[in-house]
């Protein structure tokens, strides 16, 4: 049975799994997750000698009716605010990010002393994925300017936020990262995901007939075989 306990970090829940060790992984899950998501991650992870300390982004698990907005102002806060704890409590730091929770992590710790990062299926171009949303639901970046806020199936579209994700392109990452990628993810286009690759060195991984959110048997354990491979 593997060793987990429940902690509060400035009032974000989280939850560490697995035996002392100093060395750990931060879990970014990603949209629809929750820090309990983590769980499997961390059964590899552990044999392998590390801690892993996973925790609810805004809006999700227990964080869910909290008046707390899950944008990336508050999401790059509370990473911050993780990487802090972590910082003081151990000495190597790894890190493990899925979809908007890579997001988040590209902007929060950049400057943190990370040994080695896993993204799977990262967002890594912000603006290219609203525009794909501009082009789902007929919204155009006038007509965004104008309402401020535009409501969508998928979520709320804001201009702010749109503007933050031109002004803040990522333009610095010198962490070793590995990447897994589904061919058929629809959030982020194989291109933007290879210019990323290129542009920071990753190491990336194309996993063929997958979508965003891995989501059958079969990619499951595709992404098992990955984590057994780089974390």
């Amino acid at each position: 049975m593997e060793t987990t306990s429940k902690i509060e970090i400035d009032n974000i829940p989280a939850i560490l799994w697995g035996e002392p060790s100093d060395k750990i992984y931060i879990f970014v899950h990603g949209k629809m997750s929750s820090k309990e998501s983590a769980h499997e991650f961390s059964q590899i992870a552990s044999e392998r000698g590390y801690q892993v300390l996973s925790f609810d982004l805004p809006e999700h698990g227990e964080r869910k009716n909290k008046n707390y907005l899950c944008n990336v102002w508050n999401g790059v806060h509370d990473l911050e605010k993780i990487g802090a704890y972590v910082q003081e409590n151990w000495k190597e730091i790894n890190l493990f990010a899925c979809s908007l929770g890579a997001y988040f992590s590209l902007h929060a710790y950049k400057n943190l002393p990370i040994k080695k990062c896993i993204f799977q299926s990262p967002i890594v171009d912000m603006e290219h994925l609203i525009c794909k949303m501009f082009k789902w639901f007929n919204v155009t970046e006038e007509l965004l300017r104008e309402k401020k806020e535009i409501s969508t199936p998928i979520e709320t579209l804001s201009w702010d936020y749109y503007r933050y994700v031109k002004e803040h392109p990522i333009d610095k990452w010198n962490i070793p990262t590995a990447i897994i990628y589904g061919s058929e993810d629809n959030l982020q286009s194989h291109e933007v995901i290879d210019n990323f690759s290129k542009k920071f060195n990753s190491d990336l991984t194309v996993s063929i007939g997958s979508e965003h959110d891995f989501h059958t048997e079969e990619q499951s354990q595709a992404i098992k075989q990955w984590l057994k491979k780089y974390i």
